[in-house]
């Protein structure tokens, strides 16, 4: 069975920095993408459906996480399966920050510190991909690509952290379960 693929591989008019795209996002967080509008007032981050037109890259990245997680090998189809594969490590990393034990404060914490740590980007040495993702061409590029980055990863610690506590209590045992998992051998 093939890993799933991103449905934002249609969208041809998508820019990219190197080969990474700037996908549009519903967030509320400050940097150079797309704002997408709002959900309605009463429906909740985590009953969004791909047809909703404030579906998003990290909407699909939460969904498509616990499926894609178990495979060892992903093919690329393009740009935005690049950004799948980026968020998918993320939220890897993340789960590995939060502990059966933590409170929900003490969770979204740890996740926005995550979140907000140094990073690497493509080009970069540290950057464990660079076979799969071209550098950005010079040094302004880069810095809106670590910018975009940074706003995406900001995002994805938010909504991790609204599934990973949906009443307040304890963390889901369910999300949990994947602390140890790599996906393709991997992690940032």
């Amino acid at each position: 069975m093939p890993a799933y693929h991103s449905i934002f591989l249609e969208d041809r008019d998508v820019p990219v920095i190197g080969n990474f795209p700037i996908l549009p996002l519903r967030t509320r967080t400050r940097g150079p993408a797309y704002t997408l509008p709002a959900l309605p007032p009463n429906t909740p981050d985590v009953d969004v459906t791909p047809e909703n037109e404030s579906y998003d890259c990290v909407d699909e990245i939460l969904s498509l996480f616990r499926a894609n997680v178990l495979f060892r090998n992903f093919e690329i189809n393009g740009p935005a399966d690049r950004m799948l594969i980026y968020g998918t490590l993320f939220v890897s990393e993340c789960l590995g920050k939060v502990k059966p034990t933590m409170n929900a404060r003490e969770a979204e914490k740890a996740l926005i510190n995550a979140a907000l740590e140094s990073f690497a980007v493509p080009g970069d040495v540290s950057f464990p991909l660079n076979q799969a993702f071209e550098p950005p061409r010079d040094r302004q590029d880069a810095e809106s690509l670590r910018a975009y980055i940074s706003q995406v990863r900001q995002e994805i610690a938010v909504r991790l952290h609204a599934r990973l506590y949906p009443g307040g209590e304890g963390p889901s045992k369910f999300w949990l379960s994947f602390t140890k998992r790599k996906f393709m051998g991997k992690s940032l």
